[in-house]
């Protein structure tokens, strides 16, 4: 392996004292949209890496352990999966793993860089599998607030895919407690709504624990759960929330029937995972049952 000066080095910082350097062996895109800065990079480890505003926001070799994540629980636990809203996921994958499901009649997913999108189609076509193609997605490039107002739909399913609410991100303005009562009435009775939810780290837990508290005041059941994510080097965390189901008590056995339905085989999702997911350590539970900041 070459010297590691022989290397151009991409930096994410998740503290002001706390790095982590990936080697680069090619830049497939750097530059600018109109709502955020975008590259498209290769690392020798990761593969190809989609990064936001310097945040990696997945790779290739391991991304199917967040979307598996981020859309399998709430699809299972779903009284109706025929309907399902995205909001965010510019690069396909999250659409492709909804559409896994033959139960899935119609995805819409809005996400408003139309850059990321066709950055995504052209660099990185392993995340969606066709996924753009596929005669039941609807994919709207637009604000998904807008979207929410203007279209009186109902979802089985609303998933949340954005990037965290910091005050320069474009998804910022998604995070209050107006946007969370308009997403709820967007759901059909039984619908989950799940999101990505930030770091779960014992250092770094706080926007997570502000996300639960705020989603507390809408939804009977709001549920955090877990997974190590390699490429962002940290415990990630994700909420489902739903006034009829905590997914955190479904079987095995009711997640391993879910999965045999899915088209294809998964990497990393199934029964056994699913305990895994939910089995929270001691210090987030503390955290989460404690009062504090809300939105």
């Amino acid at each position: 392996m070459p010297k590691t000066e022989h290397w151009q080095w991409y930096v994410e910082e998740s503290a002001p004292t706390e790095q982590h350097h990936h080697a680069i062996s090619q830049v497939h895109f750097a530059g600018r949209s109109e709502f955020q800065q975008v590259a498209i990079v290769e690392t020798p480890v990761f593969g190809k890496m989609l990064i936001l505003d310097g945040d990696t926001q997945s790779s290739q070799h391991d991304e199917k352990i967040y979307h598996e994540t981020l859309v399998h629980p709430a699809l299972a636990g779903a009284a109706d999966r025929s309907e399902v809203l995205i909001l965010g996921g510019g690069e396909g994958a999250t659409l492709r793993e909804v559409l896994r499901h033959p139960d899935v009649a119609r995805c819409t997913m809005v996400d408003i860089d139309g850059v990321v999108v066709d950055l995504s189609k052209r660099y990185l076509p392993e995340w969606s599998q066709g996924a753009f193609d596929d005669p039941r997605a609807r994919v709207i490039i637009g604000d998904a607030l807008a979207f929410m107002r203007d279209n009186e739909d109902r979802y089985g399913a609303i998933i949340s895919d954005l990037t965290e609410p910091l005050e320069d991100s474009p998804s910022n303005l998604l995070f209050n407690e107006e946007v969370f009562a308009l997403i709820k009435s967007r759901l059909a009775p039984g619908g989950v709504y799940v999101l990505q939810a930030s770091t779960a780290s014992f250092h770094n837990a706080s926007l997570h624990c502000k996300m639960a508290r705020t989603l507390r005041k809408h939804y009977r059941y709001v549920t955090s759960f877990v997974t190590y994510v390699p490429a962002f080097d940290t415990d990630w965390a994700f909420l489902a929330c739903s006034d009829r189901v905590d997914l955190a008590t479904l079987e095995p056995e009711i997640i391993d029937t879910y999965c045999a339905h899915l088209r294809g085989e998964n990497f990393f999702y199934d029964g056994m995972t699913h305990r895994r997911l939910f089995s929270l350590p001691r210090y987030l539970r503390r955290m989460l049952a404690a009062s504090g900041e809300t939105f």
